[in-house]
């Protein structure tokens, strides 16, 4: 049975008005008027007000006790997390090209909302732009001109040379924004992403402008902003410490390795261009920057100077470009291949980027100072607090400084202030390493530090002076859109920035209910992933997004087919579906559902475990559905309840407000089971107001009706069309649109129209 609170007096005003009265006659006989107008009767009323306001602060004492209990138990509450982004910065200065350098930390704002950059870089002067090798199937009338056109590059081709040796394609641009994702490998007929270095349409006039725009970025480091696309493979976790295995495939960042004086040869068969790797950098599966070392030489940043116009975008040349006043401003050529062939799906690239975190930087702050007790605790001005930012430094009375205090994460493995020798070692025998001393913990939702009570941990000494530098952020107030970011307080004259796709991951601080809710289950996994109930768990307190369902399949490998849950030792493979958008949309776009996830995940989980984070794949059916009605019901209602009953039967997520945890049973369409027509004729069955199911046909977008419709490894069904008639089932080919288009009868004459000859 549950347990219950017993309150200490449940007794209302009016009850002790009565009971005060009732006992007056015992006490004092005299008193016989016990009207309201009477001055001792008002003296009882008040005194049974007074009483109650007491009995009701009395009966909060249990749920006192019970919330200090509760946060004995050292629970934290989830606090709130900082949005993360990509922007970009553009050297805008006057003058002669020079590249500036701008260290890590630098502000950036989003109207009143600070973000900081995570690394430092060089902001270079030049522009770039983007083109990939689209390929296009020409008409044979234009392929024969080509053919024509380029015999001499035919005939220079090892022999055999086949007539079909030249592939066409068209220079196209990359999506500057991130709305048109790119497949290098099946898009791009060389699997390559071209970047153009450009020089900055202001320094044209300047003398020698190519030349000086050379060198002021040679020796510098290009910071190359890589944002992959969404993809149907999720996120994988691999196994903490493990090697990328060699001849994996990785992106290659290459620049044009010239001939002396950039001189090709006089040979046409020697005549193609030679790639040297400058820097190589996993196919990334999040937002990613990369440092490309440039040259240290002006001469490395130039291009070909022999070059044929005919010659222009062939073989492994760049591609050419049709704006000649675009083409008369490039520098050099990037180049971004992959080694091996492997699926990258790019939605945006740039230079001069570099990674930014929603976060405000404070300085100084002055704390209580020290009181030399065990166990204080001090609490900041600004909440919540961005983990691992929190610098202390503490000055003493006398006024010796000390800043090596240091954030830890349990003040139980600390050592004790004043070092005394291990007991258990011999006398004499080397001491061990000494636990860190001063050190401290740090609340982040709270926004209160902890210190030690001296046998675990070194208490601040007193009239210690406590000063504090951190970070704070602001949660979901840092998801801002594309564009937003675009001052800086902090930023050198003539550099801009901009943030070309939106901020991710800024989420609110957990609630005091929502954290009371998930007590017991911390207990359990203690914030480690070990069993299927932990992965769950945790995954739904990801914070940033909105989980309405999880699905662990251990010991399973999505990738591997057969396969079978158990086939899989040290594999795990999570399922996660969001609460409002369970099929995704077909734009492909960041995924920061699932990156989300998996950046939650990576942490908490045993560093032997290979870690799947996906989506389902859902297969579409059409269903339509042939009902008897029953005398005296509309008909409309009952279609719309037997449709709506077919999509709550089919959908993936359970009902609204369904603990997910505390119903394992009610969670949605399960994994790996068949949709059967027999079952979906049941549910109709079951409608108020049917009074019988005539039939109901299944089937597939396409093909013949179905008696059932397997689902397969992380397959769910999708109702993509549903259509309920009272009489027999429609047809399929009707409903999906597949079927013949009815023509009407042949009618003995042919309408004309007739015009007439005064227009009214």
């Amino acid at each position: 049975m549950p347990l219950t609170l017993p309150p200490i007096d449940d007794r209302k005003y009016q009850q002790l008005l009565d009971e005060a009265l009732a006992r007056i006659p015992l006490h004092n006989p005299e008193w016989t008027n016990f009207n309201k107008s009477d001055p001792g009767v008002t003296l009882l009323e008040l005194f049974a007000f007074l009483t109650e306001s007491l009995l009701y602060r009395a009966n909060q004492i249990p749920e006192r006790n019970r919330k200090k209990f509760l946060q004995l138990l050292g629970v934290p509450l989830q606090p709130a997390s900082s949005a993360r982004g990509m922007v970009v910065l553009k050297n805008e200065r006057g003058g002669t090209p020079q590249a500036l350098t701008l260290t890590e930390g630098v502000e950036v704002r989003a109207g009143q909302v600070p973000f900081r950059t995570e690394r430092g870089l060089d902001v270079l002067p030049v522009e770039a732009a983007f083109f990939y090798k689209r390929r296009v199937a020409p008409e044979d009338r234009v392929k024969a001109y080509y053919e024509q056109l380029y015999a001499s590059f035919t005939a220079t081709q090892p022999p055999p040379a086949p007539l079909d040796a030249l592939q066409f394609y068209e220079t196209t641009p990359f999506s500057p924004r991130g709305t048109e994702p790119l497949d290098l490998g099946t898009v791009a007929l060389d699997q390559s992403l071209w970047v153009a270095l450009l020089l900055r349409p202001a320094d044209k006039k300047l003398p020698k402008a190519l030349k000086r725009a050379r060198e002021a970025i040679q020796g510098k480091v290009l910071t190359l902003g890589i944002v992959p696309a969404e993809t149907a493979h999720g996120r994988r976790l691999p196994p903490g410490g493990q090697a990328t295995p060699t001849g994996a495939a990785v992106l290659q960042f290459q620049l044009p390795r010239l001939p002396p004086g950039g001189v090709l040869p006089e040979d046409p068969a020697l005549r193609n261009a030679s790639w040297r790797t400058l820097a190589t950098a996993e196919v990334p599966s999040a937002p990613v920057v990369v440092d490309i070392p440039l040259p240290a030489t002006e001469a490395e940043l130039s291009l070909w100077s022999n070059l044929d116009p005919l010659e222009a975008g062939t073989r492994d040349f760049p591609p050419a470009l049709d704006n000649e006043e675009q083409a008369g401003r490039v520098l050099t050529w990037l180049r971004i291949t992959s080694s091996a062939p492997a699926a990258t799906q790019l939605l945006w690239t740039g230079i001069n980027a570099a990674p930014v975190t929603q976060r405000e930087r404070v300085t100084g702050e002055l704390l209580p100072t020290g009181t030399g007790e065990p166990d204080q605790v001090v609490k900041l001005a600004r909440v919540p607090v961005v983990p691992g930012s929190v610098r202390l430094t503490v000055i003493a009375a006398n006024g010796t400084v000390d800043p090596d205090w240091t954030e830890t994460d349990d003040l139980m493995s600390a050592g004790p202030e004043v070092a005394v020798p291990d007991p258990r070692l011999p006398p004499g025998s080397k001491q061990q390493v000494r636990a860190p001393v001063k050190v401290f913990t740090v609340d982040a939702e709270a926004g209160e530090l902890r210190f030690g009570d001296g046998a675990h941990g070194m208490r601040p000494p007193l009239e210690a002076t406590l000063r504090v530098d951190y970070d704070h952020g602001e949660g979901r107030a840092g998801n801002v859109g594309p564009g937003a970011i675009t001052s800086g307080p902090s930023l050198p004259p003539g550099v801009q920035v901009e943030n070309a796709l939106p901020t991710w991951g800024g989420a609110d601080a957990e609630g005091v209910s929502e954290g009371e809710k998930h007590i017991s289950r911390f207990l359990q996994h203690r914030d480690r992933l070990v069993t299927a109930q932990d992965f769950e768990a945790v995954t739904l307190r990801t914070p940033g997004i909105a989980v309405g369902r999880v699905e662990v399949l251990p010991a399973f490998h999505p990738l591997l087919s057969p396969n079978e849950p158990g086939d899989a030792p040290g594999s795990v493979t999570v399922v996660a579906i969001p609460r409002y958008e369970p099929d995704p949309p077909e734009a492909a776009g960041p995924d920061t559902f699932l990156d989300a996830i998996a950046c939650w995940l990576a942490p908490r989980r045993l560093v032997t475990t290979e870690v799947f984070v996906r989506r389902p794949a859902y297969q579409p059916v059409w269903v339509t559905v042939g009902v008897d009605v029953v005398a005296g019901v509309s008909q409309a209602a009952v279609r719309e309840a037997v449709t709506q009953a077919l999509r709550d039967f089919l959908s993936p997520l359970p009902p609204p407000g369904t603990d997910l945890l505390a119903s394992p049973s009610n969670r949605g369409w399960p994994l790996r089971k068949a949709v059967v027509a027999l079952e979906l004729s049941a549910v109709c069955s079951r409608v108020p107001g049917v009074a019988w199911v005539r039939g109901v046909k299944l089937g597939l977008p396409t093909g013949a009706e179905q008696e059932s419709v397997p689902m397969l490894g992380l397959w769910l069904p999708r109702l993509a069309g549903v259509s309920v008639a009272v009489g027999d089932a429609p047809s399929l080919d009707e409903l999906r649109g597949t079927g013949p288009v009815p023509t009407g009868a042949q009618r003995p004459f042919v309408s004309v129209p007739v015009v007439p000859e005064e227009c009214r």
